[in-house]
């Protein structure tokens, strides 16, 4: 009996990877979500990156001294091993608290290995590292955004907000947009998200210069700089603040609560008379501001955009917003 919840491990993590490495194989998608704290006794978010698992035990009062928990941990190892077939030197493990957001993404891991590899996504190639970064490079969630958004850059001018390692910039770019500017307050995530472009095949500036397809890549607090661009300057933009970030480099704390109606304002104002915003947030106790709402064309489509992997198990938020229409 003692090994009846293992048991129940293995088959929940087969049973699961039957489903959903279907599903990727269909999408063209080698990255995604197999696991998620389905079974409280083990407390674990299991990703897929090609070959390789991205195990995050979620931190919480397990009742066992450290020696206990260093032994039940390597069990539940090799549990993973054995049930999803992977290679023990392809599991990389991360102790993570369950928190909303994305507050921690600009830290980095105590001891840094620099193991970036490519991985696929709908015909477009990203780098990941799962040993060096709290976050490993793509936010898995935002999958059916991203290709939203391809889908609608022919000739558009996109900016990207809070932008990461710049994905949604290499599906805008993908999708023929005539302009990208990705915007990000880290520059090994700006240098990030220009390797990501040029994966793909894009000649990307050295510097801020501009080059044939318009890339542009801009290293900035997004509070201070959305109010020194000008009006109707993006046909779509893309915002994905942390819940919360007190950066140094800030100069002030970054609530997303608090926060948002100010930088979505300030995103209606630059966007173009049709443009469109796509926001979104991770704060699971989210609340979009009514007044805001009442002054805009605010759609939530968190339903539409939640990839098949993550159906039922995110918190994640998404609206599509434009301008109050004349008419």
């Amino acid at each position: 009996m003692a090994d009846l919840p293992f048991e129940m491990f293995h088959n929940r993590l087969q049973k699961l990877a039957r489903h959903l490495d279907k599903q990727a194989r269909k999408r063209g998608v080698s990255c995604y979500r197999l696991y998620d704290h389905d079974l409280p006794e083990f407390p674990f978010c299991i990703d897929r990156y090609a070959d390789a698992l991205y195990v995050a035990e979620y931190k919480r009062r397990h009742g066992m001294d450290e020696e206990s928990h260093a032994l039940w941990l390597q069990r539940c190892l090799q549990q993973i091993s054995i049930s999803l077939g992977a290679s023990p030197d392809k599991i990389f493990t991360k102790l993570r608290q369950r928190k909303p957001g994305r507050g921690g993404q600009y830290q980095k891991a105590e001891a840094v290995q620099q193991q970036f590899f490519s991985v696929a996504e709908n015909g477009l190639s990203f780098w990941v590292n799962l040993t060096d970064y709290l976050d490993t490079g793509l936010f898995l969630d935002h999958r059916d955004t991203r290709a939203l958004v391809r889908s609608q850059s022919q000739q558009k001018r996109v900016l990207n907000l809070f932008a990461y390692t710049g994905s949604f910039s290499v599906y805008a770019a993908a999708g023929g947009a005539s302009a990208v500017t990705t915007v990000d307050l880290s520059a090994t995530y700006l240098q990030w998200a220009r390797r990501n472009l040029q994966l793909n095949g894009f000649i990307v500036p050295e510097r801020n210069e501009a080059t044939t397809n318009a890339l542009q890549f801009v290293q900035a607090d997004v509070m201070q700089y959305l109010p020194t661009v000008g009006d109707a300057r993006f046909d779509i933009i893309v915002m994905d603040p942390p819940t919360f970030s007190n950066s140094k480099r800030m100069n002030d704390i970054l609530d997303v609560q608090r926060d948002h109606p100010f930088l979505i304002r300030e995103a209606l104002r630059i966007l173009s008379p049709e443009g469109v915003l796509y926001f979104s947030t991770n704060f699971s106790r989210f609340s979009m501001d009514p007044v805001l709402q009442e002054s805009c064309d605010c759609k939530d489509i968190t339903k539409a955009t939640t990839p098949f992997d993550f159906t039922g198990r995110t918190t994640r938020f998404c609206f599509r917003m434009q301008k109050k229409s004349l008419s």
